[in-house]
């Protein structure tokens, strides 16, 4: 019996990651050196930043749902208007 060990050999697509991997380091490195450590954008920061635009596209629509139902008030009472009623007595 033979063990043949085959011999790792590099890829193109070993080549690709590497390279991938080397210009997203020099991009975060870039960013930090451009930008700098506080303004950095982070994930936590990116989660904050979609939960505010929620709750700002969530008060739109809550404004919107009111003044809909205003306008519709509105219209209602426009096409059915109340009698004059007369005091009884």
């Amino acid at each position: 019996m033979s063990i043949v060990e085959s011999n790792p050999s590099i890829g193109l697509t070993t080549i690709s990651r590497t390279v991938a991997s080397l210009a997203v380091g020099v991009v975060h490195t870039l960013e930090r050196a451009v930008v700098g450590e506080g303004r950095m954008r982070t994930a936590r920061g990116n989660a904050w930043e979609a939960v505010c635009a929620d709750r700002a596209r969530a008060d739109r629509r809550a404004e919107l749902d009111r003044l809909v139902a205003e306008l519709a008030a509105a219209r209602a009472a426009a096409a059915h208007p109340q009698r004059e009623r007369q005091p009884v007595g």
